[in-house]
């Protein structure tokens, strides 16, 4: 059965990125722990490509802003939705505020994607 991946793609004020690095190490742990596979966080830097649509433009970046390009591998559909459920009823998620966020959760981009090819 071939793993599964959650995806995000999300704003972030520049001045914010050391409080989301600290929000991103402390959710890899909990998604960890809780059985996630793998989690990467990517800070933007080639957002001006040449070829398709740029990133900014889908997601309307604000001045000041850059993006981070995010993912979480789990063994498959069914783990990630038991692992989810975990993470949301962790006592560490539960005290966290949206409305303090170093992102707007509005503007980010998410989807979960079944793995097509792993080499």
């Amino acid at each position: 059965m071939p793993n599964y991946v959650d995806g995000y793609v999300l704003p972030v004020p520049k001045k914010n990125l050391p409080a989301y690095r600290r929000l991103a190490l402390k959710m890899a742990k909990i998604f960890r722990e809780h059985g996630a596979l793998e989690v990467r966080e990517c800070v933007g830097d080639e957002l001006a490509p040449q070829m398709g649509v740029p990133f900014p433009r889908k997601v309307k970046l604000l001045p000041g802003d850059t993006l981070v390009f995010s993912w979480i591998v789990f063994k498959s559909r069914a783990d990630r939705d038991r692992v989810n459920a975990r993470v949301m009823t962790d006592s560490r998620c539960s005290s966290m505020d949206l409305k303090t966020m170093p992102f707007d959760p509005k503007r980010m981009l998410y989807g979960g994607f079944t793995v097509l090819v792993d080499a």
